[in-house]
Protein backbone atom coordinates (compact mmCIF):
# COMPACT_ATOMS: atom_id res chain seq x y z
CA UNK A 1 0.00 0.00 0.00
CA UNK A 2 2.85 2.37 0.80
CA UNK A 3 4.45 1.84 -2.61
CA UNK A 4 1.11 2.70 -4.27
CA UNK A 5 0.98 5.97 -2.34
CA UNK A 6 4.58 6.83 -3.21
CA UNK A 7 4.02 6.10 -6.91
CA UNK A 8 0.91 8.25 -7.11
CA UNK A 9 1.84 11.02 -4.65
CA UNK A 10 1.63 13.82 -7.24
CA UNK A 11 -1.82 12.65 -8.31
CA UNK A 12 -2.97 12.56 -4.69
CA UNK A 13 -1.66 16.11 -4.15
CA UNK A 14 -3.47 17.26 -7.29
CA UNK A 15 -6.77 15.72 -6.20
CA UNK A 16 -6.54 17.28 -2.72
CA UNK A 17 -5.73 20.66 -4.28
CA UNK A 18 -8.69 20.34 -6.69
CA UNK A 19 -11.02 19.60 -3.78
CA UNK A 20 -9.90 22.69 -1.84
CA UNK A 21 -10.05 24.96 -4.91
CA UNK A 22 -13.50 23.62 -5.81
CA UNK A 23 -14.83 24.23 -2.31
CA UNK A 24 -13.46 27.79 -2.36
CA UNK A 25 -14.93 28.53 -5.79
CA UNK A 26 -18.36 27.13 -5.00
CA UNK A 27 -18.37 28.91 -1.63
CA UNK A 28 -17.93 32.30 -3.30
CA UNK A 29 -20.69 31.90 -5.91
CA UNK A 30 -23.66 34.17 -5.12
CA UNK A 31 -26.87 32.37 -4.19
CA UNK A 32 -28.68 33.79 -7.21
CA UNK A 33 -26.22 32.11 -9.60
CA UNK A 34 -25.74 28.88 -7.68
CA UNK A 35 -28.82 27.01 -8.91
CA UNK A 36 -28.42 27.72 -12.66
CA UNK A 37 -24.71 26.94 -12.59
CA UNK A 38 -25.13 23.70 -10.66
CA UNK A 39 -28.04 22.48 -12.78
CA UNK A 40 -26.01 23.11 -15.92
CA UNK A 41 -22.97 21.38 -14.46
CA UNK A 42 -25.08 18.38 -13.48
CA UNK A 43 -26.41 18.10 -17.02
CA UNK A 44 -22.82 17.82 -18.30
CA UNK A 45 -22.62 14.46 -16.53
CA UNK A 46 -23.96 12.93 -19.73
CA UNK A 47 -20.29 12.73 -20.72
CA UNK A 48 -19.63 10.70 -17.55
CA UNK A 49 -22.42 8.33 -18.49
CA UNK A 50 -21.02 7.77 -21.99
CA UNK A 51 -17.51 7.24 -20.60
CA UNK A 52 -18.68 4.77 -18.00
CA UNK A 53 -20.65 2.82 -20.61
CA UNK A 54 -17.46 2.58 -22.67
CA UNK A 55 -15.57 1.36 -19.58
CA UNK A 56 -18.23 -1.26 -18.93
CA UNK A 57 -18.04 -2.42 -22.56
CA UNK A 58 -14.30 -2.98 -22.34
CA UNK A 59 -14.26 -4.35 -18.78
CA UNK A 60 -12.05 -7.38 -18.26
CA UNK A 61 -12.43 -7.59 -14.49
CA UNK A 62 -15.51 -7.72 -12.33
CA UNK A 63 -14.42 -4.65 -10.36
CA UNK A 64 -14.23 -2.61 -13.61
CA UNK A 65 -17.74 -3.70 -14.49
CA UNK A 66 -19.09 -2.87 -11.03
CA UNK A 67 -17.40 0.55 -10.95
CA UNK A 68 -18.63 1.31 -14.48
CA UNK A 69 -22.17 0.35 -13.51
CA UNK A 70 -21.95 2.51 -10.38
CA UNK A 71 -20.73 5.43 -12.49
CA UNK A 72 -23.65 4.98 -14.90
CA UNK A 73 -26.17 4.94 -12.05
CA UNK A 74 -24.70 7.94 -10.22
CA UNK A 75 -24.20 9.92 -13.43
CA UNK A 76 -27.80 9.25 -14.45
CA UNK A 77 -29.06 10.39 -11.06
CA UNK A 78 -27.01 13.57 -11.39
CA UNK A 79 -28.33 14.31 -14.89
CA UNK A 80 -31.94 13.75 -13.84
CA UNK A 81 -31.39 15.85 -10.71
CA UNK A 82 -29.93 18.66 -12.81
CA UNK A 83 -32.95 18.72 -15.07
CA UNK A 84 -35.36 18.60 -12.12
CA UNK A 85 -33.61 21.56 -10.47
CA UNK A 86 -33.66 23.49 -13.76
CA UNK A 87 -37.36 22.75 -14.23
CA UNK A 88 -38.16 23.92 -10.71
CA UNK A 89 -36.11 27.06 -11.24
CA UNK A 90 -37.94 27.87 -14.49
CA UNK A 91 -41.30 27.31 -12.78
CA UNK A 92 -40.45 30.11 -10.34
CA UNK A 93 -40.26 32.63 -13.19
CA UNK A 94 -43.60 31.75 -14.80
CA UNK A 95 -46.46 34.14 -14.19
CA UNK A 96 -49.12 32.88 -11.83
CA UNK A 97 -52.71 32.80 -13.06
Amino acid sequence: MLSFINEHLQLIYLIVLMVFVGIELIGHVPSVLHTPLMSGANAIHGVVIIGSIIVMGEATHTISLVLGFLAVVLGTLNVVGGFVVTDRMLEMFKKKK
